[in-house]
C-alpha cells in the first residue's frame, strides 16, 4: 500500500505573488493587462536586482501599500514584479517596530535638532498638550527622514548586493562547465 506523498512547497513558493492572483485581485483588475506581461515575470541578471531594490524602496517609503506601490512601480522600469513583491515583506507588523526605532535614530542622528538649535525642541513648548505635541512632531519628523534614508540606502544596497551575487553564481556555473569539458576532454 503505497502512500502519496505530496510535494512540500517552500515557503518562497507558497509567498510568491502568480499571476492569476494578480490578475483575479479586485484592486488590480483595471490594470491587469499591463501586470500581466511575461517580461515582469522572467527571472533576469537586470530584472531581479532591479525588483529587490524596488521591493526594498517601497516597504521603507510606505507604511501601508508596499506590495501595490513596489507592482506600479516595477512597470515602467521592467523590474521583477514577483521579487519586488515578496522584498517588500522585509518591514512586515513583526519588525517595523524595529525599523521605526532604527529610522527615528538615523533621523535623530542626521538632523541633530538639539545640537542645531543647542536646547531640546520642547523646551520651549513649555508642558501640557503643546509640549507633548511638539514631541510628537519631533519624533514623527525624524522617523520619516530616517525612513526616506532607509529606503535609498537599502534599496541601493539590495541592488548591488543582488547583482554581484547574480554574477558570482553564473561565474560559478560557468567554470563548472569549464571543468567539466575539460575532464571530459583529458578524460
Amino acid at each position: 500500500m503505497a502512500k502519496s506523498k505530496k510535494k512540500k512547497e517552500s515557503w518562497l513558493d507558497r509567498n510568491m505573488p502568480t499571476r492569476e492572483g494578480m490578475a483575479k485581485n479586485k484592486y488590480l483588475k483595471p490594470f491587469a493587462h499591463r501586470f500581466l506581461k511575461s517580461e515582469l515575470w522572467r527571472f533576469t541578471r537586470r530584472s531581479v536586482p532591479r525588483g529587490v531594490a524596488l521591493g526594498l524602496f517601497s516597504a521603507f517609503i510606505t507604511p501601508i501599500g508596499q506590495i501595490l506601490l513596489a507592482a506600479f512601480l516595477a512597470l515602467p522600469l521592467r523590474a521583477n514584479m514577483p521579487i519586488s513583491a515578496l522584498t517588500t515583506f522585509i518591514t512586515n507588523p513583526f519588525t517595523f517596530p524595529f525599523w521605526f526605532y532604527i529610522a527615528n535614530q538615523i533621523g535623530a542622528f542626521v538632523l541633530q535638532i538639539e545640537q542645531l538649535t543647542g536646547e531640546p525642541m520642547d523646551a520651549e513648548g513649555g508642558s501640557g498638550r503643546w509640549g507633548l505635541f511638539g514631541w510628537l512632531l519631533q519624533e514623527a519628523g525624524l522617523t520619516a527622514v530616517g525612513l526616506f534614508i532607509l529606503a535609498i540606502v537599502t534599496s541601493s544596497v539590495g541592488y548591488f548586493v543582488t547583482s554581484w551575487m547574480w554574477d558570482w553564481r553564473i561565474r560559478r556555473l560557468r567554470d563548472r562547465r569549464r571543468r567539466r569539458r575539460e575532464e571530459r576532454k583529458a578524460g
